[in-house]
């Protein structure tokens, strides 16, 4: 798919976020925002998979470590064909598989239930080494929020995929550089980033988070490395595409208003 479509559909992922969150009245939009541009290169250029046959043995597998972003991994899966469209109103409705929160084997097309954050790659870790003993050429792609890397278990998992080798796995850091709390390095700072995936092993790309161009670049290069697992650090902006959002933390998990709805969908509207 050309960069002017996945463009589009990133802004498309953005409008669905809004409007399921509000329709839900809970939720977090500003890291669902931050992470479309991403997610929509991730699921219509780069990943192999079928919606027709979600679990494929060869497919990659793209794990949500930042759970609470479980809209934009919605929005993405509905536009990808895994479902209809119209089960995304029903976000954290009673009785709808559609929770706040991945849950595997609820959703067609997630590969696991995560959102206690830190314990997503650690997940990934083990579905890249079982990739490696079984001899598939599956990647793994995980996605991790800057301030989950305050998880101490994140590094765990980072020692153990230099340990053995797994140069099947792709560590996503969505560099917002905001939490619930406000700036990630008021609250526990986890600058040098790159320095510190570096002295574990890693292979490190770094690369802006809204260029569609540049994010394609970053997924090319990965392939540059032949060992190693590669970690590529995304610079976004919180709430992206929404203006009274964007760098906003009071949005981390808050929906829109009434009239700040309407603004957003204006605004979004004119992006696709």
């Amino acid at each position: 798919m050309d960069v002017e479509k996945i463009q589009r559909i990133a802004n498309i992922l953005r409008l669905h976020v809004i409007e399921m969150t509000v329709a839900a009245s809970s939720g977090h939009p500003g890291g669902s925002l931050s992470a479309a541009d991403i997610v929509a290169v991730l699921y219509f250029r780069v990943m192999r998979h079928d919606c027709k046959n979600p679990v494929w043995a060869d497919r990659d597998r793209f794990i949500l470590s930042k759970g609470h972003a479980a809209p934009v991994l919605y929005a993405a899966l509905a536009e990808a064909g895994y479902f209809p469209v119209d089960d995304l109103k029903t976000l954290r409705q009673l009785g709808s598989n559609l929770q706040g929160h991945p849950v595997y084997k609820k959703i067609p097309g997630v590969e696991a239930s995560t959102g206690s954050l830190g314990q997503g790659l650690s997940i990934a870790c083990g579905i890249a080494l079982a990739g490696k003993i079984d001899t598939k050429n599956y990647k793994v792609y995980c996605m991790l929020g800057d301030g989950e890397l305050q998880s101490g278990q994140n590094w765990e998992a980072a020692m153990l995929a230099s340990n053995y080798n797994l140069n099947n796995l792709v560590a996503i850091v969505d560099r917002n550089r905001l939490q619930i709390c406000g700036d990630t390095e008021e609250i526990m700072a986890i600058d040098p980033l790159p320095e510190k995936w570096l002295s574990f092993g890693w292979n490190v790309i770094e690369s802006d988070g809204h260029n569609i161009n540049k994010i394609i670049a970053a997924f090319e290069n990965v392939k540059t490395f032949r060992t190693g697992p590669t970690v590529i650090i995304f610079n976004t902006v919180k709430g992206k595409g929404v203006s009274f959002m964007e760098n906003n933390a009071e949005f981390h998990g808050k929906v829109c208003n009434k009239d700040e709805y309407a603004r957003a969908l204006t605004e979004l509207k004119r992006l696709i």
